[in-house]
């Protein structure tokens, strides 16, 4: 049995600007169309897309839904909008970002700019240890820089594969193992992808990211030339000094570790 299409009576609900006086601006229309002659609903939207015409009173054709009313009878409906709002294709992308920055916690300041001690005492030297208590050292909560940036990609229903999607939660926590969209390697971690498959059967996947810059030449009281990637984790070890100034026992660092936490990744398999 032959596919036919055929536009409905009720077709082309139209939306326009309401401003009147013969400026309006058509926002947009549905044309509908009744399909009939196939149970499949990709051979109906293919004859469908097929009859349509691809632009519409100068709107663009979009969105193409599809209802079954019967065995092989379908309700079709093709959205028109204006060419500045069209969805996006396989291969279009679209991007958004900010620099809100994270929160870190330091036991240890980049400087002691002042200590003061009663008349005729002297403040203990901590060596810019922060928050230090008879038995540890508390630190502060601090905003640090943190790049959060996130791209949204059509991919077409064939590079979806379960090969593909396992990547996408494999590579889910880990920073990448070279440069990656301009960071150096180490700075950037994947904090995963959410997708949903439209009506046309693509795909629309928008993958986060958050990016931490690499240092070298950090200082930590007397221990100098500290070197960590961005998502590296820096600690410090602390114990008992006489500060003989102050006559007491002070915390002072001993000991600088830069801790490995996220696995690496090769983020070339996202395929963006």
């Amino acid at each position: 049995m032959p596919i036919t299409v055929e536009e409905k009576y009720l077709s082309r609900p139209t939306k326009d600007s309401g401003q009147g006086g013969g400026t309006e601006e058509l926002l947009s229309v549905e044309l509908q169309y009744l399909v009939k002659g196939t149970d499949n609903e990709l051979l109906a939207a293919q004859a469908v897309r097929t009859t349509a015409p691809a632009t519409h009173n100068g709107l663009d054709r979009g969105e193409i839904t599809l209802e079954p009313i019967g065995p092989t009878q379908w309700e079709a409906t093709v959205q028109y909008i204006p060419p500045d709002s069209q969805q996006m294709e396989p291969g279009d992308s679209s991007y958004s970002f900010d620099t809100g920055g994270g929160t870190q916690h330091i036991t240890h300041s980049k400087q002691t700019v002042g200590s003061y001690a009663p008349p005729s005492k002297t403040a203990p030297d901590f060596d810019g240890a922060i928050g230090v208590t008879q038995d540890s050292v508390e630190g502060v909560d601090i905003t640090v820089p943190v790049y959060r940036f996130s791209e949204t990609h059509i991919k077409t229903d064939a590079q979806v594969t379960s090969a593909y999607k396992g990547t996408l939660f494999n590579l889910t926590g880990k920073t990448n193992n070279a440069s990656f969209k301009g960071f150096a390697q180490g700075e950037v971690l994947f904090l995963g992808a959410s997708g949903s498959k439209r009506s046309d059967g693509d795909w629309e996947i928008t993958f986060n990211f958050a990016a931490s810059p690499n240092k070298t030449g950090l200082t930590v009281g007397s221990i100098t030339g500290i070197a960590k990637k961005g998502w590296e984790y820096l600690w410090v070890r602390y114990a008992d000094e006489v500060d003989s100034g102050a006559k007491m026992l002070v915390k002072k660092p001993v000991g600088a570790y830069v801790e490995k936490v996220y696995d690496s990744g090769d983020f070339s398999g996202l395929g963006i």
